[in-house]
């Protein structure tokens, strides 16, 4: 496929700023031009392999539209959960070479948006054909309707079993848990709904409006369930999270794209209101934050007390179709936020697409909980009019003194982002299928292009859901072909030490919508990342970058105080180096980690 190079300036409309400018597509980049195929199609990868590749369990095994799709994923001890639009599947990753299946619940969810808290699976819901017992079939009586969020024991994850169905007036396409800060056994569940407001008929209390301040109005607020772990069948919904009182209508991103023709009903009208719901919401306890990707806007929230957020921010931006989902940095002063501009269905990176749409946004968080916008972030390789492409969800890679993510962009693949520096962000790493053949005999819809939008010829969804790094592996939801393991390659921008240091990085249990502190244990490869950053960007001489990488190598080979005390010399030695630095910071987080080793050594 030939691909015409073309350079964008990042020219934000709604806030006057200009970024640098990128280039894209690239016409030399692999995944421009791979073979087809849902089982034999072609791959590409820079700076990470495949580990394993497993087919979808023959219960989902099929690309019938939507309805069974995979989607995200949660983590915890040795097991992936993996969402399904018909269900769920526990995988046992102990070996990632070998990832075996452990159950597979059928249970019709839609989404099936899942978290996991100790033994309690919790798994979104949304949609008119739900049914609490999750039969097939559809819903015949409203009181079998299931939107809300199912929670499952799965103490022994061969024999998951539903506890409870907590329904909610507008379902669950996603939900995020928030800890009780100070009750260790009690959980929160914000829950996004992206439906109407069901009856009053069919759930009490529920009722729609306009208004967003109307305290009775269910439309314009995020359900929240509070949970007891000890009795996770008492789960109910408490309050209602009214973050959108007093915003306006955005400037429409949907400007952008043609006008409904004449008597075209497929595109309702535009609302005057303003949002009423979030896409999803990710959350950072460690940090008391919460940002939401509400569709219109991106919100920054105060979640100190997690049954009265209080919003401190929000942001629009004519160039995002659909605020999607949200990671923050470590240090929470920065949040990456996506667009999933096309819904996910629709071919959005192709050659004579727009950079500035469904990609990436990066914003900084000042002292003051403000946002202030940055630039984007596109994959710049140019994908075929049959492979549905968008920035997706994903997650930190916890490398030290770097901000560094991955995510899925669906038939785009998995790409790794850096964001360190906000108005320059950057791709590390990337692994991408060629486009997924439609099934047989399917009638392959073909839409003509709109105004340079990148429409045109689609075929089957699939790709990556979302990508995740969680103990040293990259996990990777696909949508359509089964489930993915990566892992990542040294190379010139991500050094051996680096990639060990993260590692280092283990947890127990993993949601990525609910934001875990990363911290480094004391270890020469935490050091030596630092090191490493000194040398590729010159923040530091080489004479003394050379001579630090002696004295670490040496005391290495000591034990006990001798050790103990030639790291400690070395500190105080590159305390000196602060003054002369190019990069203070990082010299003084390198002097950090080196203490903090001197400290552990025994």
């Amino acid at each position: 496929m030939h691909v015409s190079r073309r350079t964008f300036a990042f020219a934000f409309l709604a806030f006057g700023t200009v970024a640098a400018a990128q280039s894209y597509p690239d016409p030399k980049d692999p995944r421009s031009n791979l073979k087809s195929g849902r089982d034999d199609a072609g791959e590409a990868a820079r700076n990470m392999r495949l580990v394993s590749f497993t087919k979808k369990p023959v219960e989902f095994d099929t690309a019938r539209g939507l309805t069974f799709i995979n989607s995200d994923l949660a983590f915890r001890d040795k097991y992936v959960y993996q969402g399904n639009f018909s269900g769920f599947a526990i995988w046992d990753v102990s070996d990632p070479a070998k990832p075996k299946v452990v159950s597979v619940v059928s249970c019709v969810t839609s989404q099936g948006d899942p978290s996991i808290y100790g033994n309690l699976l919790f798994i979104s819901a949304e949609g008119a054909g739900n049914r609490n017992d999750c039969a097939k079939g559809g819903v015949k009586d409203p009181k079998d309707h299931m939107g809300g969020v199912r929670i499952y024991d799965v103490s022994d994850p061969a024999k998951p079993r539903l506890v409870k169905n907590v329904q909610t007036c507008k379902g669950s396409h996603t939900h995020t848990i928030v800890p009780h800060p100070k009750k260790k056994d009690v959980i929160y569940i914000y829950v996004s709904g992206n439906q109407a407001a069901r009856p009053d008929s069919e759930l009490a209390g529920c009722r729609n409006g306009t208004d967003a301040a109307d305290e009775a109005n269910s439309l314009f607020r995020l359900d929240v369930i509070k949970v007891e772990l000890k009795r996770p069948e008492k789960a109910e919904v408490v309050t209602g999270a009214r973050l959108f009182t007093g915003l306006d209508p955005a400037p429409r991103a949907a400007s952008r794209q043609p006008p409904a023709a004449a008597g075209d009903s497929t595109r309702p009208a535009p609302t005057p209101t303003g949002p009423r719901n979030c896409h999803d919401v990710t959350a950072y306890p460690a940090m008391k934050l919460l940002a939401g990707a509400c569709a219109s806007y991106g919100l920054l929230v105060d979640i100190s007390n997690p049954e009265k957020p209080v919003r401190l921010d929000a942001r629009t931006d004519t160039n995002f179709s659909l605020w999607h989902t949200a990671v923050f940095s470590n240090d929470g002063k920065k949040v990456v936020f996506t667009d999933e501009w096309g819904g996910g269905t629709a071919p959005m990176c192709q050659a004579n697409s727009m950079m500035e749409m469904g990609g990436n946004t990066i914003l900084t968080v000042d002292k003051a909980k403000k946002y202030a916008q940055h630039s984007y972030f596109k994959i710049p390789a140019a994908q075929t009019a049959q492979e549905n492409c968008v920035s997706h969800n994903g997650g930190l890679i916890p490398v030290p003194g770097r901000d560094i993510m991955v995510q899925g962009w669906y038939q785009g693949g998995v790409s790794v982002m850096e964001f360190t520096d906000p108005d320059h962000p950057q791709e590390l790493a990337y692994f991408d299928r060629g486009p997924i053949d439609a099934p047989p005999g399917a009638d392959v819809p073909v839409t003509p292009p709109a105004q340079g939008r990148g429409r045109g010829n689609r075929g089957t969804t699939g790709g990556s859901w979302g990508a995740y790094y969680w103990n040293g592996m990259i996990y990777s939801s696909e949508l359509d072909r089964g489930f993915d393991i990566l892992e990542l390659q040294p190379s010139d921008q991500l050094s051996k030490n680096e990639i060990e240091a993260a590692k280092l990085v283990r947890f127990a249990e993993y949601n990525p919508q609910s934001q875990p502190k990363i911290e480094w244990p004391a270890a020469f490869p935490v050091v030596r990342s630092y090191l490493d950053q000194l040398v590729r960007w010159k923040g530091l001489s080489a004479e003394r970058t050379t001579a630090i990488a002696t004295a670490l190598d040496a005391a290495e080979q000591l034990n006990g105080k001798t050790r103990r005390d030639a790291l400690n010399v070395l500190a105080k030695q590159v305390d000196k180096d602060v003054a002369g630095a190019k990069d203070q910071e990082r010299v003084k987080a390198m002097s950090a980690a080196i203490k903090s080793l001197a400290k552990a050594t025994r």
